[in-house]
């Protein structure tokens, strides 16, 4: 205290230095290792590009666009209906890198093998850092397979699929790219979108329809067109509404409000009105659930991913804490149940990101594999549930190791913390999850084979996953589900899926792994884990 100045009481000591910039692949020794396993080391040089771009300009600027929420302007100042979203020009520059390297579209416009898992691992880095603008980069990825369907849509499709952003409100003849958002739900059913009344009156024009009604959530307001589902005349169907018609006048939708939501701020969604809104159909005519459900593939595998990355994100933060921090008289990565908690969260991400990536090579397989294909179907509603569950309580004990400091918005955790619930309810919470599971088993029976397969394939590996996996494919061969014990069973198949990815891959982690959480050598909460040499090398591996 002598020291310093008059009148000043404290000096800044004893705090980590900035986490920023970071180089999010060679940090990232189990992303490598991953991306060379399910085959996309074609992509490296690209993927360790963009890793770079998002551990510093795109981490910086990603607290600006959430920072300066998004603003409804329903008219301009001469009283005309715009019904336009402003964003602070932080969100344009996330976009416009995200779609510039592929994350919405890498997959259609690059299509070489592995490309389901670069573009996988494009999204993965992508929401560690900046987790808003991924809704409507999932949306615009997932939407191309659906709009190829149609030949006249095939513009739709070319232009969403193009590494291209254009933040502007013009019609899409005047964009070298464009962004897709959805609206299926309305206030009424929620995920039972067979309740929805919005109503889609055929016109003249073939597959042309005027939709009535109203939509709860409508996501990301600004994009460019929309996949919704509305009550035609043969029953629920899938429509492309664009914002603005052919002839480049506005669409006639009218956004109510934006919603005041838990998590990402830098994203709108919103409510709105169709009022004889124009719109294409996408398939026959009471085939909309069929038509989106190609779709539920692709954005489930990025809410696996998403939360994947929010708890990569979380860790690293928490290590570079750790490392920094002195407590007691000595760093705290270096007491001994901090290293429970730090080895035990390691252990969790890399069995996320590992389980994710085995997904998306499902999904690059499937058009040529019926195995892996029907691998793709069930485990995605397997991992969403389960991954998805694991988020919040991983980034809320992520916070912790900061204390007080991971609970400041200056911190990134705050942030990962709102989000982290989201990818548990989009695109069908849990319980959907876990009834599709139910139904998959009961109704495709090559799904539970290629579930069986993939457990199958490392028997023998360790006794204690063989005990496991025996007593699941005995429950699998029985064929009978029970719904009330539905989540119990999704939450031991994903369980076996991961640690089967640890052991194929020869992971250090997938001892400890088979250990703590299939034989139940762990309490509920992280940092549990039994005594092990691993742990250290757990932690060391995760952050350089």
């Amino acid at each position: 205290m002598d020291k310093l100045p008059p009148f000043q009481t404290h000096r800044v000591d004893n705090q980590p230095p900035p986490f920023e910039p970071r180089d999010l692949w060679a940090d990232d020794q189990v992303l490598r290792a991953a991306v060379a396993r399910e085959g996309a080391a074609s992509f490296s040089g690209s993927l360790a590009e963009y890793a770079r771009l998002a551990g510093d300009e795109l981490y910086r600027i990603g607290f600006d666009a959430n920072r300066d929420r998004p603003r409804l302007k329903t008219h301009d100042r001469f009283g005309q209906r715009i019904d336009s979203v402003e964003f602070h020009p932080a969100y344009h520059r996330l976009m416009d890198a995200a779609k510039a390297h592929g994350v919405a579209g890498l997959s259609w416009h690059d299509p070489r093998p592995g490309a389901h898992v670069a573009r996988a691992v494009l999204s993965y880095l992508h929401h560690q850092v900046e987790a808003g603008t991924s809704c409507p980069l999932t949306m615009t990825h997932a939407a191309v397979p659906v709009l190829r369907r149609e030949p006249a849509l095939q513009g739709w499709a070319d232009k969403a699929a193009a590494p291209a952003y254009d933040g502007r409100d013009v019609p899409i003849a005047d964009k070298p790219g464009i962004t897709l958002g959805m609206g299926m739900t309305e206030k009424q059913g929620g995920s039972d979108v067979r309740a929805n009344q919005t109503i889609a009156t055929p016109m003249a024009g073939e597959g042309e329809y005027s939709l009535v009604g109203h939509k709860w959530f409508f996501s990301a307001p600004m994009s460019d067109g929309f996949l919704v589902l509305a009550q035609a005349p043969g029953g629920l169907s899938c429509f492309l509404l664009p914002r603005r018609r052919e002839d480049g006048s506005k669409n006639a939708f009218q956004l109510m409000r934006l919603k005041d939501k838990l998590g990402d701020w830098s994203n709108a969604s919103s409510e709105v009105e169709f009022t004889g809104a124009w719109a294409r159909r996408i398939g026959e005519e009471g085939r909309g659930v069929a038509t989106i459900i190609e779709m539920v593939m692709f954005t489930r595998l990025d809410c696996m991913l998403g939360a994947a990355a929010e708890m990569r994100m979380a860790l690293a933060q928490a290590i570079h804490h750790a490392r920094h921090r002195v407590t007691f008289g000595k760093p705290l990565v270096e007491h001994p149940l901090m290293r429970n908690v730090l080895g035990d969260l390691a252990l969790e991400a890399e069995a996320a990101l590992a389980f994710s990536l085995r997904v998306a090579r499902a999904v690059d397989s499937a058009p040529s594999d019926p195995a892996e294909a029907a691998f793709a179907r069930i485990a995605t509603a397997i991992g969403k549930y389960w991954l998805c569950k694991r988020a919040p309580a991983f980034v809320n004990e992520a916070q912790e190791c900061l204390g007080g400091a991971g609970y400041v918005e200056e911190s990134i955790l705050p942030r990962l913390y709102r989000q982290a619930p989201l990818n548990s309810i989009w695109e069908g919470s849990g319980n959907i999850q876990c009834l599709d599971v139910l139904r998959a088993l009961s109704r495709e029976p090559e799904t539970g084979a290629a579930l069986v397969a993939e457990l199958e394939s490392v028997q023998g590996c360790d006794a204690g996953f063989d005990g496991f996996a025996a007593s699941l494919r005995d429950e699998l061969s029985a064929g009978r589900f029970d719904e009330y014990g539905a989540r119990l069973l999704v939450e031991r198949l994903a369980l076996a899926l991961q640690a089967a990815v640890l052991l194929r891959s020869k992971s250090a982690a997938a001892g400890l792994f088979v250990h703590s959480r299939l034989q139940r050598a762990h309490g509920l909460a992280f940092g549990t884990l039994p005594a092990n040499d691993s742990v250290d090398q757990l932690i060391s591996r995760a952050l350089p």
